[in-house]
């Protein structure tokens, strides 16, 4: 009689997965409760990792965003223009009212120079100085770079008509479109060097001084950009980054430069409130077991090695371990065999290897031998029941 091993020699793999609300990890920790009141107009606080909303009021509703409109000038340059690049001013730009480092006609500066006046000091001059270098002489060539690539980051609800921000009929963004925008312009390593400045010196000798009055005030602060005019009252996107949680909180139409303030310390705190560092994976920890070919026993497989990852309080965690369901032999100890991630729905929170917790060595002969018997055994006694069965 003869036994087919091929089923159990063949190497397969199991997939598992289980959910668990996060509560022991978290320990007593709990997510804040409800967001901050804001008299803003437009009000947003968002992951900056995933981009996920975390509280929203009138985020899209379309309002005047001011000087927040110069990351898309800024990102439009670097898209056509390299940092050491020298830009002449053009005549018109020391007509450009409000916030300025007062240009003059026929100056020269790098276009580094320019972007870190246009985003630490909020010139408009510098805004438009850089435009009209894209735009060749023309600024309105310029907007509609700017506008193609609104279109392009899926910003369906902002519309430029000046690189500055000033007050232009039919220039306005949205708090959501504001947020993607940021997020964006925090991916270029030139931006976001200059949107966490307090000050710098550029050509010229001129000092440049933020008018982000958070950094330096609030912990982990990185940026981003204010934006102030009469009709768009107070505006400011802001970001902040603690123990690797990256959060951004947007207001549009504060009623003042001190309660935006307030009003976006206490939504960052909030947001930052939402997330800890804890361990999702624990290590040595058995999460699965593989058959030994020859043997009645089981391998555990355990974590190779514990893995913390960022997490949304009160969220529930997906595990999906993935294992083989029978080992080739021989197996050493530690040696690979599968794979624990853990998921929150939206992103891999930690990604760990699942290794043997012994080794396990060849089986000998006698085992071998022994087990071929016990495997005939049972397949004789399965068909003797069945044919007693049958005549009972």
């Amino acid at each position: 009689m003869s036994v087919d091993l091929s089923p159990l020699l063949r190497r397969s793999w199991i997939i598992l997965a289980a959910v668990a609300v996060l509560v022991a990890a978290a320990g007593p920790a709990r997510a804040a409760g409800a967001p901050p009141e804001s008299d803003a107009e437009a009000v947003l606080v968002g992951d900056g990792l995933t981009g996920e909303v975390l509280y929203a009021l009138n985020a899209r509703e379309r309002l005047p965003q001011a000087s927040i409109t110069k990351l898309m000038t800024a990102i439009v340059v670097l898209d056509w223009a390299r940092p050491n690049e020298v830009v002449t001013v053009p005549e018109f730009v020391s007509t450009v009212g409000e916030s300025t480092v007062e240009l003059e006609q026929g100056e020269r500066l790098p276009v580094r120079d320019l972007l870190a006046a246009a985003l630490i000091q909020s010139a408009n001059d510098a805004a438009y100085a850089l435009a009209a270098h894209v735009g060749r002489g023309d600024v309105r060539a310029f907007v509609r770079l700017m506008n193609a690539k609104a279109w392009e980051l899926g910003l369906e609800d902002t519309r430029f008509v000046r690189p500055d921000g000033l007050d232009k009929p039919g220039h306005y963004s949205t708090a959501r479109d504001v947020f993607t925008l940021a997020r964006v312009a925090m991916q270029r390593p030139l931006i976001r060097r200059l949107v966490r400045m307090r000050g710098e010196t550029i050509a010229g000798d001129r000092s440049l001084f933020t008018w982000n009055d958070l950094l330096g005030r609030f912990p982990g602060l990185i940026g981003v950009k204010t934006g102030h005019t009469e009709e768009a009252g107070w505006c400011q996107v802001a970001a902040a980054r603690r123990d690797g949680v990256s959060t951004y909180a947007v207001i549009l139409g504060g009623p003042t430069r001190s309660q935006r303030n307030e009003d976006l310390a206490e939504l960052l705190e909030w947001g930052l409130a939402q997330y800890a560092r804890v361990t999702v994976v624990d290590a040595d920890r058995s999460y699965a077991s593989a058959a030994v070919p020859f043997s009645d026993e089981r391998l555990s497989l355990v974590a190779g090695e514990a893995g913390r990852g960022i997490v949304r309080l009160g969220r529930p965690l997906v595990e999906t371990v993935t294992a083989p369901a029978i080992v080739d032999l021989p197996v050493a100890r530690g040696e690979r065999l599968g794979q624990i991630v853990v998921s929150d729905g939206t992103r891999i929170v930690s990604r760990r290897p699942l290794v043997a917790a012994v080794a396990v060595g060849e089986a000998g002969f006698g085992e071998r031998a022994g087990w071929y018997a016990d495997q005939a055994l049972d397949e004789a006694g399965g068909m003797l029941t069945g044919v007693f069965g049958a005549i009972l």
